[in-house]
């Protein structure tokens, strides 16, 4: 990508397939050819693609333009996760996009931040509770005739004993995994490198930059006005595929 700041080189992950191809397409339809970083927040990452912004008035809202159409989740973790120098897919909030389905034209790519072991730590500790979270109401949904049978009779120790259960098999089931930790190399990654840990498993990585983190730190560390619009336009002059 030629930017208006220099060039930011990409190389794409093989196993991101959907997403690699909607990107490949997009570069050689020349549809990045013209847009802005319209997002940009120092010390996290530089957002673009949105096609409104090529012709955006100075200060206009953007960050809703799309294609019409999103891409499937491709979380290929832990191998490939949000370290300095990720190119991810950008997407609506969990609210209204549950199965984190990424945007069609969107992406980011992470300036971040360096993190201390504690700092991980206490990342682990809120990963491993959203995660129990999601695996004990998993496994309420199958069991929902013996919850509502005890609720309907108002049996609150057959309740309370059904719930014990459920938690010993989560308990047992992340303990077995330890998924909710992170490797050694997202942890040396983190600590030296940096990136942005927590947005792990939660946006599509696809690919990462190969040259050009300079040129992703400059822009990151631009003047910027209302929504983290930067305050003089940055464009992607022209993106091309390089084999």
């Amino acid at each position: 990508m030629e930017t208006s700041y220099g060039n930011i080189t990409v190389k794409l992950y093989s196993e991101t397939i959907k997403h690699n191809v909607n990107f490949v397409k997009l570069v050689n339809n020349g549809f990045y050819n013209g847009v802005l970083f319209h997002r940009v927040i120092a010390g996290f990452m530089i957002q673009a693609g949105d096609p409104d912004s090529k012709t955006a008035k100075a200060g206009a809202l953007l960050g809703s333009g799309d294609m019409g159409y999103t891409i499937p989740a491709e979380f290929i973790y832990p191998k490939y996760y949000h370290k300095r120098g990720a190119l991810a897919a950008a997407r609506e909030g969990d609210e209204s996009n549950p199965s984190k389905a990424s945007s069609g034209c969107q992406f980011y790519i992470v300036e971040g931040k360096t993190f201390s072991d504690y700092a991980l730590d206490s990342i682990e500790t809120v990963n491993k509770e959203k995660l129990e979270l999601k695996l004990f109401q998993k496994i309420v949904n199958t069991r929902q005739g013996e919850v509502k049978k005890y609720q309907v009779v108002r049996n609150q120790p057959k309740l309370v004993e059904l719930q014990d259960s459920i938690l010993k098999v989560v308990n047992e089931d992340i303990e077995k995994t330890k998924s909710y930790k992170f490797t050694a190399q997202q942890r040396a990654d983190y600590k030296v490198l940096g990136g942005t840990p927590h947005l792990d498993g939660e946006y599509t990585v696809f690919g990462e930059v190969i040259e050009g983190l300079d040129i992703v730190e400059r822009i990151s560390n631009v003047k910027t006005g209302s929504n983290n619009r930067p305050v003089e336009d940055i464009k992607v002059i022209k993106a091309e595929i390089i084999k």
